[in-house]
């Protein structure tokens, strides 16, 4: 049997700043104490440019917000980051770039996405993705799959102390390596966008398990990190079917216990 690798980041569920306990009562009128997440604004700067203001847990502030620009192309893979300022009192975070900004026409133009707690997208990602296609030659064995999600189910995690959050993970063949949680899948995924990039991990080799449902904003930023194969036990959406197929991503979909549904990229499944 082959060892499981430890996780680089995984969720810290004994961080008391990301659930509070309310008082309540059963369906039998009993009262109870529930353990119930954190909610909370983040407001990112990009230099001296308000871009954004992000409902979400407060973990990792820092790997959100880099990973948000990154996936509205807002930072660029090659930009040097100067400095990141995070002020807990006011939920504002800082980055500060070599590059000089201005992102206000890009601004103007937003689409909000079917992403749960409403996902945003900015500019003209939806057509500059279009044009990306992944070449990766990884593969996944058909067995894996399986062996992903037991070990994902088997991790601690704040959705099996609290529920109400969405699941993120990188996995290095079999193994996962990087787990994020949060309200909206979306800030899961840009965490771990700004984990791997401010730890220059390289997204080519690797593969990517999200619990929420495969949409086009899922593959849009699948697809902007660079990561060739992605797996949910939801299901999918017609349009993030066909930017999958554009932009020949492995998608499966429907992955649970030892069944599973590949509606693009079946060339990268290994029997």
């Amino acid at each position: 049997m082959t060892r499981q690798k430890k996780y680089l980041i995984s969720p810290n569920i004994d961080n008391h700043i990301l659930t509070q306990i309310i008082t309540g009562v059963d369906q039998d009128n009993n009262p109870i104490e529930s353990e119930v997440i954190q909610e909370r604004s983040l407001t990112i700067f990009l230099n001296n440019q308000e871009i954004v203001t992000l409902m979400s847990i407060p973990d990792y502030p820092r790997y959100l917000a880099v990973g948000y620009l990154l996936n509205q192309n807002m930072l660029k893979q090659n930009d040097i980051i100067r400095s990141i300022d995070y002020d807990k009192d006011i939920n504002v975070i800082v980055i500060r770039t070599k590059r000089e900004t201005n992102y206000e026409k890009t601004l103007k133009k937003k689409i909000t996405t079917s992403g749960c707690a409403q996902g945003t997208i900015f500019g003209d990602i939806y057509d500059e993705i279009q044009k990306i296609k992944i070449t990766s030659k990884i593969t996944i064995k058909h067995d894996w799959i399986y062996e992903i999600s037991k070990k994902i189910n088997l991790t601690p995690s704040l959705y099996l102390k609290a529920g109400a959050v969405h699941g993120c993970v990188i996995i290095d063949k079999n193994h996962p390596i990087i787990y994020m949680e949060d309200v909206g899948r979306h800030n899961a995924v840009d965490k771990i966008a700004g984990y791997m990039f401010l730890n220059n991990i390289n997204p080519m080799n690797k593969i990517f398990y999200t619990t929420g449902r495969l949409t086009s904003e899922m593959i849009i930023k699948t697809v902007k990190m660079g990561i060739p194969i992605l797996i949910s036990r939801s299901g999918f959406t017609s349009w993030g079917v066909e930017l999958a197929q554009k932009t020949n991503l492995t998608l499966i979909g429907r992955a649970k216990g030892k069944k599973y549904l590949v509606l693009s990229g079946r060339h990268r499944i290994k029997r």
